[in-house]
C-alpha cells in the first residue's frame, strides 16, 4: 500500500524512452508497502525523537553519586546483579539511578522500583562486577568521563527485596503484563533490619489479609450470585423469548456482552472490602511499619487519620471476647444480688464510713484548693501532650491511611518529639530528586516541537576543537542547503523517494558522469527499491 500523502493519478502519461514502460504510478517502488514520501519520512523521525523524549524526558549525561544520598527514582539490574533461585541465599543486591539505567544499563533487563529515600547510586561501585563500570562519571585516574569502577558504594544504602523484583507482603515476582490493578506504596517508617517494610508496595487484598488475589474471589462470589440469583425481571425464571427475535439480535448481544467483558477485564478489580477509596487518603503506614513503632497505633481514627484497616477478620477472637463480656456481665449480675442481699446487713458498717469519709474530705478540699494556688502561680509548659485526649491505641495488626493534613495533627511535646525527629517524612513532606530536563525539552517536559536532527548534529560539532568545528559546521550547513531542495520537491509533489533517486543525486554532487548516467538509466527501467525499516 503507497503510504504518501498525495498519490498521483493513473491518468499521468507513462515515459518515453524508447521503449515501452509502466507509468511511474505503477512503479515497484510506489506500489511497495515498505514506500515512503521525504515527507513522511521526516515527521516520522520527528516523532521517534519526540516519543523518545516523552518516554525519558531527563537529561541522562550524569549520575547521581556525586550528590549524595537522594529521594530519587532508583532501578535494580537483574542482568547485572541477578538475584539466586533461593531467598536464602547470599546476595548482593544494587540499585542505579535514572541516568545510569539508560546509560550504562540501557539494554539490560531493569527493574523500576521507584522512588526510595536517602539512596545513592551503586553504578561503578564495588556491588557491581570490575567490568561494569560507569560511563557518566570522571575517572580520577584517567580525568576522563567513563570507565569507572570498584568505588566503594555508600554504607547507608537499604535495600529490602524489591531489588530482586520482590514486592508485597506476599513477595510476588512483579511482571507488568500480568499484574492487575494496582499497588501501594508505604510511607516506609522502618526499614526491613528495624521490623518494617523499606517502602514496600502493597497489594490492596493484602493489607487487609485477603492475599494478592482477592479480585478472583470477589469475581466467583458474582458468578456464583449470578448462576443461582435472579434475571433482570427480579424473578429465577427465564425471560420469553418473543417469535419475532433473530439470530442477528443474538449475534448482536453477544457482541455486546463479550465488549462489556473485555471492558470490565481491561478495568482495574474492585478494591476489597474494608480498604479505603483511593480519593479518601494521600499515604499509606503499612502494619509492619506501624508495628515497628507502635507509638503512631494511638492516631488511629483521629484528625488526619483514617480508622485502623486491620490485616484480618479474626472471627474467633471475636467470638471469645463475646462470650467472654458475656459471663462477665453474669457474674456481675450475681454480686449486685448478694450485694441486696446483704444491704440490711452493711447499712450500719456503710453509715460509719460515711461519717469517716466526711472528715477526711474536707481535709482533701483544703489540700487540693493549695495545689490550685500553687498551680496559678507556675509557668505552663511550652506545649502541652495531646496523647492524653487520644483515645486508646486498638489491639491487632493495622495500616494506617492519612490524609493530606496529617502531619499536622503529631504530638510534638518534649516527650513525644524524639519518636518523630528519627523520621523526617512524618515532619514534612519530603522533596524528590529530578534531574533536569534534555536539551529542547520545555519546561513541561513537552518533547514536540524540540531540536530537530539537524540541530542536534549542528551542536554536536560544538564538542570538537575551534578550527574543525567551524569547518565542520560551514561544511554541514553547505551539505544541508544542498539536501533541502532535493527533498523538498518529493515532500511537495507527495512522490515516493527511492534508493535510486538518491543514487542519482549524490551522483550529481560528486560529479561522477557514469553515475549519473547509470542513475539515470535504473531509473528508466522503474528498477527502484525501497530502503526499509524506516
Amino acid at each position: 500500500m503507497d503510504l504518501s500523502s498525495t498519490p498521483t493519478t493513473s491518468q499521468e502519461a507513462p515515459e518515453t524512452n524508447g521503449s515501452s514502460s509502466r507509468p511511474r504510478t505503477q512503479s515497484i517502488s510506489q506500489q511497495s508497502d515498505d514506500s515512503q514520501t521525504a515527507a513522511d519520512f521526516i515527521r516520522d523521525q520527528l516523532q521517534l525523537e519526540a516519543d523518545a523524549r516523552e518516554a525519558l524526558p531527563y537529561s541522562i549525561e550524569n549520575c547521581t553519586k556525586p550528590l549524595g544520598p537522594l529521594r530519587q527514582d532508583v532501578f535494580a539490574c537483574l542482568t547485572c546483579t541477578p538475584p539466586p533461585a533461593n531467598p536464602s541465599d547470599p546476595y548482593n543486591p544494587a540499585g542505579v539511578c535514572y541516568s545510569c539505567s539508560v546509560q550504562c544499563h540501557g539494554e539490560h533487563e531493569l527493574v523500576e522500583i521507584f522512588q526510595k529515600r536517602n539512596f545513592t547510586c551503586d553504578c561503578g561501585t564495588t556491588r557491581f562486577a570490575p567490568e561494569q563500570q560507569c560511563t557518566l562519571r570522571i575517572n580520577p585516574e584517567t580525568n576522563t568521563k567513563g570507565g569507572v569502577h570498584s568505588e566503594q558504594p555508600d554504607p547507608n544504602n537499604k535495600y529490602n527485596h524489591n531489588f530482586r523484583n520482590r514486592f508485597c507482603s506476599c513477595s510476588v515476582y512483579y511482571d507488568p503484563n500480568k499484574q492487575v490493578g494496582s499497588m501501594y506504596q508505604c510511607l516506609g517508617l522502618g526499614t526491613h533490619e528495624t521490623g518494617g517494610c523499606g517502602e514496600d508496595w502493597y497489594h490492596p487484598g493484602c493489607l487487609v489479609g485477603l492475599g494478592p488475589n482477592w479480585y478472583e474471589k470477589q469475581k466467583a462470589h458474582v458468578l456464583k450470585f449470578n448462576a443461582n440469583g435472579a434475571n433482570s425481571n427480579g424473578n429465577n425464571t427465564l425471560p420469553t423469548i418473543s417469535e419475532d427475535a433473530t439470530q442477528e439480535n443474538g449475534t448482536e448481544q453477544q457482541a455486546n456482552d463479550n465488549q462489556e467483558a473485555q471492558e470490565e477485564e481491561d478495568e482495574d478489580p474492585a478494591l476489597p472490602d474494608g480498604f479505603p477509596t483511593e480519593d479518601a487518603f494521600d499515604n499509606i503506614i503499612c502494619y509492619k511499619c506501624v508495628e515497628a513503632y507502635p507509638w503512631i497505633k494511638r492516631y488511629a481514627g483521629t484528625p488526619g487519620f483514617l480508622p485502623a484497616v486491620f490485616l484480618q477478620k479474626d472471627s474467633e477472637t471475636s467470638s471469645k471476647k463475646r462470650k467472654l463480656e458475656d459471663s462477665d456481665g453474669l457474674e456481675e449480675d450475681n454480686n449486685c444480688s448478694k450485694r441486696v442481699k446483704n444491704e440490711s446487713e452493711e447499712a450500719q458498717d456503710i453509715i460509719s464510713v460515711v461519717k469517716s469519709d466526711e472528715n477526711s474530705s474536707q481535709v482533701k478540699d483544703e489540700d487540693e484548693k493549695k495545689d490550685e494556688d500553687q498551680k496559678e502561680n507556675e509557668v505552663p509548659p511550652a506545649t502541652e501532650c495531646k496523647l492524653a485526649s487520644l483515645p486508646s491505641a486498638p489491639s491487632g495488626q493495622f495500616s494506617l491511611f492519612t490524609t493530606s493534613n496529617f502531619r499536622d495533627q503529631f504530638c510534638k511535646c518534649a516527650s513525644c518529639f524524639p519518636d518523630l525527629k528519627v523520621h523526617p517524612q512524618l515532619l514534612e513532606e519530603e522533596e524528590a530528586y529530578e534531574p533536569p530536563l534534555s536539551d529542547g525539552a520545555s519546561e513541561q517536559g513537552s518533547t514536540h516541537g524540540s531540536g530537530s536532527l539537524y540541530d542536534r548534529g549542528e551542536s554536536a560539532l560544538k564538542n570538537v576543537d575551534r578550527v574543525r568545528a567551524i569547518e565542520g559546521v560551514m561544511a554541514y550547513n553547505h551539505l544541508k542547503e544542498r539536501l533541502k531542495p532535493f527533498f523538498q520537491q518529493f515532500a511537495e509533489s507527495g512522490k515516493a523517494i527511492g534508493a535510486e533517486d538518491i543514487k542519482e543525486y549524490f551522483a550529481k554532487l560528486r560529479g561522477d558522469e557514469e553515475a549519473i548516467k547509470e542513475a539515470g538509466e535504473a531509473a528508466k527501467e522503474d528498477h527502484r527499491q525501497e530502503q526499509s525499516g524506516y
